[in-house]
């Protein structure tokens, strides 16, 4: 049974700065535990350990941080099985999507190194737990850095923001970029479709207009931004036709 309280985040805090602790005392591991696309058949773990292992002490800091803020409001609400449930999904499909993204940008570029870069950390699922911040609270006003605050809706889409500006400083898009994007959108698509609540056994929470796909966008591109949820829309409904059809029958 799971614990009260947000007991899974407080464990995987200790798991990101056990993971980061391993890979400094044993570099060699990194090629085992963080997403190398180049190893990752056999090595097909990495798609799940890439996740919650840190390469840098700032990296560990942040996401710590992060998880301890996000969990303490999301995981008594959610419950801890559901907050876990959340996290492997984005975790997982974030990774996946990165590793896609890798081979088929070596496909287009013959860039061989690129297959070889340790990719890795938790932040991907830190961009799942903004959008789930914007669902349940969207007018909630968050202090940024201490500068100036920011209400809970648009923390997804500074947060992608500040990825962008970190890729372009460090000019490394698929450690930092991607991640944030997958774990926007994969968060975001189980949040929408697939998380089941206890006060309800119907999947998916819409959260109304504002929790729409094109709503991450300025209003400008909001149209074109519509594809992928009306994609998902027709899926879901053509799945729902078809188990009342069987039902029927």
């Amino acid at each position: 049974m799971f614990m009260s309280g947000f007991a899974i985040s407080k464990g995987l805090c200790g798991v990101l700065f056990l993971g980061y602790l391993l890979v400094l005392i044993s570099p060699w591991t990194l090629n085992y535990l963080a997403l190398v696309p180049a190893k990752t058949f056999p090595f097909v773990w990495n798609i799940i350990t890439a996740g919650y292992i840190e390469q840098s002490i700032s990296e560990l800091i942040s996401s710590i941080l992060g998880l301890l803020l996000c969990g303490k409001f999301l995981e008594p609400m959610w419950t801890s099985r559901e907050f876990l449930k959340f996290i492997i999904f984005v975790n997982t499909t974030t990774l996946l999507g990165v590793y896609l993204t890798a081979v088929a940008i070596f496909h287009m570029t013959k860039a061989e190194t690129l297959l070889y870069v340790p990719l890795s950390g938790f932040h991907g699922v830190l961009a799942g737990f903004l959008v789930a911040m914007k669902q349940i609270a969207p007018d909630q006003d968050i202090e940024v850095f201490g500068c100036f605050h920011l209400r809970s809706e648009w923390l997804p889409s500074f947060f992608i923001f500040m990825s962008i500006f970190i890729s372009i400083i460090t000019l490394e898009p698929m450690q930092h970029l991607s991640f944030v994007l997958y774990g926007t959108y994969w968060g975001w698509v189980y949040l929408r479709y697939i998380q089941r609540l206890p006060e309800s056994n119907i999947p998916g929470t819409p959260g109304g207009d504002q929790f729409e796909f094109s709503a991450f966008f300025p209003r400008f591109i909001r149209e074109r931004a519509c594809a992928p949820e009306e994609t998902l829309h027709k899926s879901r409904n053509d799945g729902a036709s078809e188990d009342h059809a069987s039902s029927i029958v």
